[in-house]
């Protein structure tokens, strides 16, 4: 990180988060996954962290829960194509168990090391409003632990000044049994990134 060019745009912030070795998950990930979509995105949706199909693709959201929350965003009213979708941490961080990788949740120190990449995202995209998708997203850009049930659905204001709704993370869909509740959550989630579209709708009003 040393002599580093300015970061400008997300061509060069992506050449940057490459050579990252702020915190030491770099160095059993296959690759960096840096965010992607429009450089003027009116909304960002922050993950926790790649997944083991996002770190062998280079690309966020590309793995099962990808695919609940491309579902979600549509029956939201909202378009994939419009919104830049990222991670709090950008390396997969994971425990093998025989052939397989285990996700493994990120810890304080990493979530803070990785916040430097996630604040120039928000510079040069600068959103109206962020989903933070689980109580790590929630944790790297409100800066301390939010209980995801108390503030849920509500558009909060983060230390920087950026908009930010809280809800869960879709993988957590993936790992219900009961169908039931399963439909009931994410009905809710659906629910929440609702609350984008009438946040644009009453900013621009």
């Amino acid at each position: 990180m040393v002599n580093q060019p300015p970061i400008t745009s997300l061509k060069s912030l992506r050449e940057a988060q490459a050579a990252c070795t702020r915190c030491p998950l770099y160095k059993d990930a296959t690759q960096v996954v840096p965010g992607e979509g429009p450089p003027r995105a009116k909304v960002m949706f922050v993950g926790e962290q790649p997944g083991d199909q996002e770190d062998r693709a280079g690309r966020p959201f590309v793995g099962p829960a990808g695919r609940v929350l491309d579902q979600a965003i549509a029956d939201a009213g909202l378009a994939r194509e419009t919104i830049f979708v990222t991670n709090a941490v950008k390396h997969f961080k994971f425990e093998p168990r025989g052939k397989r990788r285990l996700h493994k949740r990120p810890n304080a120190h990493e979530i803070e090391r990785c916040r430097w990449w996630n604040d120039y995202e928000k510079k040069i995209v600068k959103p109206h409003i962020i989903i933070a998708l689980g109580a790590t997203a929630a944790r790297s850009l409100m800066g301390k632990i939010i209980t995801i049930s108390k503030v849920r659905g509500e558009v909060l204001t983060a230390p920087d000044g950026s908009h930010v709704v809280v809800t869960i993370h879709p993988s957590w869909l993936l790992r219900m049994d009961d169908e039931a509740q399963k439909d009931a959550e994410y009905k809710r989630l659906v629910a929440d990134l609702r609350t984008c579209t009438r946040y644009l709708r009453d900013e621009a009003a």
